[in-house]
């Protein structure tokens, strides 16, 4: 059974689960503060063990009007996402990028002006998370447990630093692409954008699935692409001579890093840079390098899911990419590519010129 992030009610949790021990322990207030939120049946994301049951993950998020008063120093008044609780039990799977993925997400979909977190110094591996997609310490809180800094991220793209970022997608100066990867592929690799048809038990609690970054291994030559570059990935039929319907524009990813066969150099090199994000485990990677046969990897971020996903007719026949070469690796127009958008209805905040 696949282990998803999934949305439940407090009220549905077991406040008992060990998994809440060390937050208790970390927080006097804990037990008071669960009961009033399951009086409430407040909503809350949920990560639950395959075998036994129990939670891997618990994260509480909540949308506020206002000034942050209760912090040094004050920030001014703004619609915000405050992320109140947060505990993930990775165990090396990328989980924690999955459950950052989700953060941006909701903040997109609740049009915040920033997000915020408080958490302990003492927490140096979750900060650092935090701090690789633009999060900044702004503020202390002063609290009964003792002093927390105040992660900050305005939901804003000023650097032009893909990962500081993310999830904004700039647009000047870059080229388009689009890529086709095959339906058993597609699924894993971007498990926000699956089709409605398929089951999300497809998706496994691993690190290809969970991270934000991907890495595309294939034989079709990418060393045109360079980093920055975006990539429209393609879900290819899986039904054959459906091509025209079942075959869709499902995602918008920013590239990171692009490598051939001759630039990798060694089977232990392709491993090193994809084995954590490829659907391919160690040995396929391998086998993949001594076929010798032509092979390129791209890593790239996997920025956003297209709400709606544009199908094969319509990049024919609206978007106006053209019958031939085939759709394995294909530029697109600047024009092409806002079109592409536009059908996908993304929200326009989203792309940066």
């Amino acid at each position: 059974m696949a282990q998803t992030l999934d949305l439940l009610r407090f009220d549905q949790v077991n406040l008992a689960d060990a998994f809440f021990d060390s937050l208790k322990k970390q927080y006097s207030e804990f037990p008071e503060w669960f009961a009033k939120k399951s009086a409430a049946k407040e909503p809350v994301y949920v990560i639950e063990k395959a075998k036994d049951g129990g939670l891997r993950g618990f994260i509480y998020l909540k949308v506020e009007e206002g000034p942050l008063a209760d912090v040094e120093p004050p920030r001014p008044s703004a619609r915000r996402l405050k992320v109140g609780t947060l505990k993930i039990d990775a165990h090396g799977t990328k989980l924690g990028e999955r459950v950052i993925k989700k953060i941006f997400d909701h903040a997109v979909s609740e049009a915040v002006d920033e997000i915020y977190v408080t958490v302990f110094d003492t927490h140096a591996k979750l900060i650092a998370l935090f701090m690789r997609y633009g999060f900044a310490e702004e503020a202390a809180k002063k609290t009964p447990n003792g002093t927390e800094i105040v992660l900050v991220r305005e939901m804003s793209a000023r650097s032009g630093d893909p990962l500081v970022d993310y999830p904004f997608v700039h647009t000047c100066g870059r080229r388009f692409w689009l890529l086709a990867i095959y339906p058993e592929y597609h699924s894993n690799l971007f498990p926000d954008s699956i089709l409605h048809t398929e089951s999300p038990d497809l998706l496994q609690d691993v690190s290809h699935t969970n991270t934000i970054h991907k890495v595309y291994v294939g034989g079709v030559p990418l060393t045109r692409m360079k980093p920055r570059d975006v990539i429209i990935p393609y879900r290819t039929t899986d039904i054959p001579g459906r091509a025209r319907y079942r075959s869709v524009a499902t995602s918008v990813c920013v590239i990171e890093e692009v490598r051939s066969r001759k630039q990798l150099g060694t089977a232990d090199a392709l491993v090193t840079f994809a084995k954590e994000h490829s659907v391919f485990d160690e040995p396929e990677l391998r086998d993949l390098f001594a076929a010798g046969k032509p092979l390129y990897a791209v890593k790239m971020t996997y920025n956003l899911a297209l709400p709606k996903r544009p199908n094969r007719e319509a990049l024919l026949e609206d978007v106006g990419v053209s019958e031939q070469p085939r759709w394995q690796l294909r530029e697109l127009s600047r024009n092409q590519f806002e079109r592409i958008i536009e059908l996908g209805e993304v929200d326009e905040g989203l792309i940066v010129d």
